[in-house]
């Protein structure tokens, strides 16, 4: 079975949204949504252990180009995600996505052009997209 497309998922988000059909509404359930994810994410590391965090300051050097920024520069995870935290991410964000969708929808957003515009966006700047 193939993946929907953005516009297909878009439409059907629009047609389960029955409850939150304010945009105040879908704007609270969409931080609230994010703030889940981050939670998800944060347990992984507290509860669960299956990756660890070291963050310290990242090393950046005037001539960095792409590639070695990519070598030297740390995301700062060790391990990796256990199955049961894996899933319990995922279903956040599935949950962020679909509250996102709900408000492009009522902002009449196509969620396709936004991806467009921003990738467009990173192939035209490039290095000098990222902040």
């Amino acid at each position: 079975m193939n993946a929907p497309t953005l516009e297909q998922f878009q439409q059907q988000v629009s047609e389960l949204l029955l409850r939150h059909r304010s945009l105040l509404d879908v704007l609270s359930k969409y931080g609230q949504s994010g703030a889940s994810v981050n939670r998800a994410v944060a347990k992984s590391v507290t509860e669960c252990g299956c990756i660890e965090l070291n963050a310290r300051k990242q090393q950046y050097e005037d001539d960095f180009n792409l590639e070695k920024a990519k070598r030297k520069l740390h995301h700062h995870i060790t391990g990796e995600l256990c199955e049961h935290c894996k899933e319990a991410i995922q279903n956040e964000l599935g949950r962020n996505l679909f509250y996102m969708s709900a408000m492009a929808n009522l902002l009449d957003i196509q969620l396709e052009d936004v991806i467009k515009r921003e990738s467009d966006k990173c192939s035209t700047l490039g290095l000098f997209n990222l902040t």
